[in-house]
């Protein structure tokens, strides 16, 4: 998976364009009515979803996979602590956090990654700390589709391999770890014009 996401951002760049996702619009919104500041961003990527906290006065720190796109983010002004490393090798520092926004980036690991990865999230998050989480849901046109790996699970392009999960999923994964909000939402493709939405579901854990 680094071979992956380090040759895309080094050949393909802010390919997501510039705009948040707005399931990053959502989590801003509820951070800032739980007056949650100091939040942890992995899955970084090259920061445009971590540029609208910063810009609204947060304290971001990030955890990216691929170093050219840590370069994207520094050539485009960000500042914040970012750690170069996967996130199954949290914890990177000794932070805690009273929140954590990702995006996109769960259902890439295998199994025990997922355990080892939401269990670091929890270990560093503060009492009443929120967790939100963006995954892959069955109902994604790319559900079923590629080399089938294990249970819910395809590898839909060379070198990424995605899990897609149902309500009962999200439960079995998620529920020890706080109090287990889900929903289902359709994100824009805002960067690719007439694409039609990507489906997934919103996870939220409260510690």
């Amino acid at each position: 998976m680094i071979e992956y996401w380090e040759s895309r951002f080094r050949n393909e760049g802010a390919m997501w364009k510039s705009e948040p996702a707005d399931s990053a619009i959502f989590a801003l919104q509820l951070f800032k009515s739980e007056k949650i500041n100091r939040i942890l961003i992995p899955g970084f990527g090259y920061g445009r979803n971590a540029r609208l906290f910063i810009d609204n006065g947060f304290r971001v720190s990030g955890i990216e996979i691929s170093g050219s796109a840590i370069n994207l983010a520094r050539l485009s002004g960000i500042e914040c602590a970012i750690h170069h490393g996967s996130v199954t090798s949290m914890p990177f520092d000794n932070e805690e956090y009273e929140g954590v926004y990702c995006y996109a980036m769960i259902h890439l690991l295998n199994k025990p990654e997922r355990k080892k990865f939401l269990t670091s999230c929890y270990n560093q998050l503060i009492k009443n700390g929120l967790m939100l989480c963006t995954v892959a849901s069955k109902e994604n046109s790319l559900f079923g589709t590629g080399r089938y790996l294990s249970k819910d699970r395809y590898e839909i392009a060379k070198g990424l391999s995605v899990y897609f999960y149902d309500s009962i999923s999200v439960l079995d994964e998620f529920s020890e770890f706080g109090e287990v909000e889900c929903k289902d939402i359709e994100e824009p493709v805002k960067f690719i014009e007439g694409a039609a939405p990507v489906k997934l579901k919103l996870v939220i854990c409260r510690k």
